[in-house]
């Protein structure tokens, strides 16, 4: 029998075998679960011919291996059967009917949700059931009754705080009766359920707001709610915000088709919203029953809930009435076979792919950027910016917020002081694009050739590449990145400017910077925390906005075009090739999956096993999820390539790079993505060991990593 205590976690498991370890390919592994709400056609005041509808939607449901599915307010009786509620006809027809309904959900495969009038202690109740395998988990009485404008439920309903048992008798069971339940999953981590009816997630503290901070992450408002104008928009608008506000999932399912006309008519909106999205909705004013499913991602809401501490003292400040609810277990119906994600996972998480909500974005990063740089001029009361120009994207976006500072600050363009530093590697077309967009920007342009004083230095360090033998290590790469920026900040020193740093988020992520006075290091950096995957997108919005006329659009449109290369190393034997010679993406991996990557662990803190299984989910279709504005070709990756690269980036992420973003210059963060400053997001260890990443990922995710 299931334990009434208070606060006590209370519960029976249902018959049954453990769960298997579930294949790599299954949703239910790594943390998501299928929902479905349910909008089935009804009779008013025919609980018989309901109770099959219900029925029909829920094996459905089953057979599309969602583990939950909801149905509508009084979804049995209807809701529209007034003062019909209180005729023992269809009192009795309402329990014949619910005892039809635990008796057949004994064969379906999914816990159901349902609405019916319930008697107990001499008063009429509207209740949320919840029935898993023939057995009823629990009632839930309505809190709050509204008897305002059409609404008269006083007239046949008691509220909840007239409950005077926490038991009630339903189908012949004993079943655990309150607005105080929570039902816990004992086989998938994260998934509690909290039920609540229609008015009560209108009221302005609604019990489903107490029981997310008690745990539930899957919150379920069975509903009726009539239709009238602008009232689907404020359901959907307060469905995405309870979800944002509690970190949740929010499911709602309102009375649809075949309820009363006589004074209101039904839409039968169904929605499914997560921490402040919505992942899908149903066709509303359909003639026909719907089914309404998404794959809600309780690993997010578990990383959200654990990040943000202000949910931890509001857990606090209430701990007294949550303390008194109670929990009942319960195992829920995760199947064994492989189940594929429907879910949309995007290719580029810093990037939004709609094109209006993309250009939004990137104004708002340079907006961003911009405020940065020009509070960061005033406060030093310098005038001038000193920046190396190298002709590919992040030098090319940093010099676009450098113009742009100058035009915010009312100073002339020219006090921006850029250098193009030709050396050893640099390719005619980065050359040529570098003078060319300095030219159109309308800076102050000039050029250093770098080459004689990085020889000098080689040969001072006696390197053999000196005297014109050819080898190109690491020493030959950095003392060419090093010249570069002493040169900048002594140009610096000499124009009383500041040196505007390059670098982007991926390039730290991946430590792909020279530390110290190398690329590494600036008196301000603008990209510090915007991706490579959103640079390019940066710079071509300001193409698609004639930020800076015809001129600038074209050097800006060949810049993107151009092989990411550091340009260290020759490509031929004099080192003049046409294009960049040296590849970052053969050595880092692709920006584009390892920015996935970073997104995941660091937003979330997933582990790599489950990052590895998104990234296929999302990469593995080589035509899905890139815009052909900037790309023409479509890139696809499979496991094996993931796991490669994936394990390349914890490598580098975790333990080999932490010491160069220890010690960051100042730098603007722009998006909740996050950042890796260790005065903001990221505070870590310089000489952590990424054994525990590698291995998780070695022994969870199959197959042998394949470098492409």
């Amino acid at each position: 029998m299931l334990d009434t205590r208070r606060g006590a976690s209370v519960g029976r498991l249902p018959k049954g075998v453990p769960v298997p370890a579930l294949p790599f390919d299954s949703l239910y592994r790594h943390g998501f679960a299928r929902v479905a709400v349910a909008v089935p056609r009804v009779r008013v005041a025919d609980p018989a011919f309901n109770a099959e509808a219900t029925l029909e939607l829920a094996r459905r449901a089953a057979d599309d291996h969602a583990v939950l599915t909801v149905f509508p307010e009084l979804g049995l009786s209807s809701y529209t059967a007034d003062d019909l509620f209180h005729q023992d006809a269809l009192d009795d027809a309402t329990a014949a009917a619910l005892s039809a309904i635990v008796a057949a959900s004994v064969d379906i495969d999914t816990v159901l949700a349902v609405g019916a009038p319930v008697r107990a202690q001499g008063r009429l109740f509207n209740c949320a059931i919840a029935i898993y395998h023939g057995t009823v988990l629990g009632a839930v009485p309505k809190s709050y009754l509204p008897n305002y404008r059409e609404f008269y439920e006083k007239r046949q309903f008691a509220a909840a705080r007239e409950v005077l048992t926490d038991h009630v008798t339903i189908a012949g069971q004993r079943a655990p009766f309150g607005s105080d339940l929570l039902f816990t999953a004992t086989n998938l981590d994260g998934f509690t359920m909290h039920m609540e009816v229609c008015e009560d997630g209108w009221v302005p503290l609604p019990p489903s707001g107490f029981a997310a901070l008690a745990g539930a992450t899957v919150l379920v408002n069975l509903s009726a709610s009539n239709i009238v104008i602008g009232k689907a928009d404020y359901r959907r608008a307060l469905c995405t915000a309870h979800s944002a506000r509690y970190l949740a999932a929010y499911l709602y399912s309102a009375a649809g088709h075949g309820e009363s006309t006589t004074d209101m008519a039904w839409d039968g909106q169904a929605l499914v919203c997560e921490n402040g999205d919505l992942l899908a909705e149903g066709e509303r004013f359909a003639d026909h029953p719907q089914l309404v499913t998404a794959d809600i991602d309780l690993q997010r809401l578990a990383a959200d809930r654990i990040r943000t501490t202000s949910f931890a003292d509001n857990v606090h400040d209430h701990r007294e009435r949550l303390n008194r609810l109670r929990r009942i277990e319960f195992e829920l119906p995760v199947p064994s076979a492989a189940v594929p994600l429907r879910r949309e996972i995007p290719r580029f998480p810093y990037v939004p792919a709609d094109p209006a909500a993309r250009n939004e974005r990137c104004a708002e990063v340079h907006h961003i950027q911009v405020e940065g740089l020009s509070t960061r001029l005033r406060a030093t009361g310098s005038q001038h910016l000193v920046i190396g120009v190298s002709g590919g994207l992040d030098s090319t976006q940093a010099l676009i917020v450098a113009a742009k500072t100058m035009d915010r600050l009312g100073l002339p363009r020219t006090n921006v002081l850029a250098y193009t530093m030709p050396g050893f590697a640099t390719s005619t077309r980065t050359h040529t694009d570098a003078h060319r967009l300095m030219s159109a920007l309308g800076v102050s342009a000039a050029e250093i050739d770098i080459r004689p004083s990085a020889t000098q230095m080689l040969r001072d360090l006696n390197h053999p590449a000196a005297d014109g033998v050819p080898q190109y290590d690491i020493t030959y790469e950095n003392v060419q990145a090093g010249e570069r920026t002493s040169h900048l900040f002594r140009l610096a020193n000499q124009h009383r400017g500041l040196v505007v740093g390059t670098g982007d988020l991926s390039e730290l992520a991946l430590g792909w910077c020279t530390f110290g006075v190398g690329d590494h290091m600036a008196h301000y950096s603008v990209n510090a925390s915007v991706p490579k995957t959103l640079i390019k997108y940066l710079i071509a919005w300001a193409v698609d906005t004639e930020q800076f006329g015809a001129e600038a659009g074209e050097v800006l449109s060949s810049i993107l075009r151009t092989e990411i290369s550091p340009e260290l190393i020759p490509a031929g034997a004099d080192g003049t090739d046409a294009a960049p010679g040296q590849s970052s993406e053969a050595t880092v991996g692709p920006y584009e999956l390892q920015d996935f990557h970073l997104y995941y662990l660091l937003r979330f803190g997933y582990r790599p096993s489950r990052i590895a299984y998104l990234a296929r989910h999302a990469w593995s279709d080589p035509d899905r999820g890139r815009w052909p504005d900037l790309v023409e070709q479509h890139n696809a990756y499979d496991l094996a390539a993931i796991k490669y690269w994936l394990a390349e980036f914890l490598r580098r992420f975790v333990q080999t790079s932490q010491f160069k973003r220890s010690t960051l210059p100042n730098a603007p963060k722009v998006g909740s993505g996050g950042s890796l400053s260790p005065r903001g997001d990221w505070r870590a260890p310089s000489d952590a060991s990424a054994a525990a990443w590698l291995d998780e990922l070695a022994r969870n995710v199959p197959g042998s990593p394949a470098s492409p």
